[in-house]
């Protein structure tokens, strides 16, 4: 047998990928399972969105090969949705790059400058593709520690006293995946000014601003960003479009020009459909948000009393389309989903797929119906 490449020997399938293996087999088994691990949105996106992906279908040109770049109409709608959300004005020629969902972006930004045994500033807990990726260029992850008494922020003074000659890169998530803070204000600027001090580039992570949240914000709002930072954003859960894979990277002219050195190399430009049913959302109006976020309020509060019956603790100021709830004391992450997936048949994601910080969490997702959490709360009474 032909060996796999060693860049594989630290790396693991995905951990949903493998779980739902498990999760289908029981339900193919006859197990009535609730998924409540994933963050899939559930809902669809609205209906002019897929009217105009159909109707697309039609046009000229619509199947061919696309530009590298995202149609030019693509990208100004990218930037008009930055200045009129986040207050950031941006060339939609050379300051956004359209990509095949965010999780595409970290591979490409994370190709363009990292050099075999740089070094990477990831967040514990945080998505565990950071990793993922940074193991797979050779690279060195290097975690900070996000704690609930610091609100999830980090600790740049304790990091700035380690050495970070070999640091290239850091991801910075806010509002934060699993956990669901906010990052300050005077946070942003301690990170930007942290990656000047430290020649490192920050990319803020940035999908879930518009989940229950009241106040989005955007890293490149702050005095200085442009300089060190890069921020990727997706309309996956802001609009229901997860399955159709449309994210972006914006951010100085530079850095856009070297992920696309990249990002050219791999693909072959985005369906024209996607492109045009993109645009349609960009142009959402507040009652798409105030609409979307009503179903989600109803559903988290389905959802704090399923964590109150599992005896979880959690912060109910927190964003975006989780509830991360505090077990137990002593209770392990991996071995209570486990049992309440066995016992109960409902799936929750546990902390520790997130970082070792996540130990003694779990992770329940939004993106069921009403019924679903309903019926797990009787579950588990």
């Amino acid at each position: 047998m032909i060996q796999p490449s060693n860049r594989l020997d630290h790396v693991e399938e995905y951990y949903f990928s493998k779980k739902l293996k498990e999760v289908n087999l029981l339900k193919a088994h006859g197990k009535p399972i609730i998924n409540l691990g994933i963050g899939s949105p559930d809902m669809s996106p609205s209906q002019r969105v897929m009217d105009v992906l159909k109707s697309s279908i039609d046009d000229e040109g619509a199947h061919k090969y696309q530009n590298y770049i995202g149609l030019p109409e693509f990208r100004e709608a990218i930037t008009e949705f930055y200045k009129s959300n986040y207050g950031v004005s941006l060339s939609p020629l050379r300051e956004v790059l359209p990509l095949m969902g965010s999780k595409e972006g970290i591979m490409h930004i994370s190709m363009a400058f990292l050099n075999e045994g740089d070094e990477v500033l990831i967040p514990n807990p945080g998505y565990p593709t950071y990793t993922s990726v940074t193991k797979l260029l050779n690279a060195k992850p290097r975690y900070y520690d996000l704690v609930e008494r610091n609100n999830y922020e980090p600790n740049l003074l304790h990091l700035e006293k380690k050495n970070l000659e070999k640091v290239k890169l850091m991801w910075v998530n806010y509002p934060h995946m699993p956990t669901g803070a906010q990052a300050s204000n005077k946070t942003f600027e301690d990170i930007i000014a942290f990656a000047k001090r430290n020649n490192i580039l920050v990319v803020n992570d940035n999908p879930y601003s518009f989940v229950l949240n009241e106040f989005p914000r955007s890293i490149l709002k702050y005095s200085g960003a442009r300089d060190v930072c890069l921020e990727l954003n997706s309309l996956s859960k802001t609009f229901n479009m997860a399955g159709w894979r449309v994210g972006m990277v914006l951010g100085k002219t530079e850095y856009i020009d070297a992920i696309l050195k990249v990002k050219s190399n791999m693909d072959s430009g985005m369906f024209y459909g996607i492109q045009k049913g993109a645009i349609e959302a960009l142009k959402s109006s507040k009652l798409w948000y105030t609409s979307l976020n009503s179903v989600y309020e109803e559903r988290r509060k389905l959802a704090w009393k399923l964590a109150d019956e599992l005896n979880c603790t959690y912060d109910k100021n927190s964003a975006g389309m989780f509830v991360w709830g505090k077990l137990p004391s002593g209770v392990s992450s991996e071995e209570f989903i486990d049992v309440l997936l066995k016992a109960n048949s409902i799936f929750v994601a546990p902390g520790t797929i997130f970082g070792t910080k996540g130990e003694g969490y779990i992770r329940i997702s939004l993106c069921a119906t009403t019924e679903d959490f309903e019926e797990a709360i009787a579950r588990v009474k």
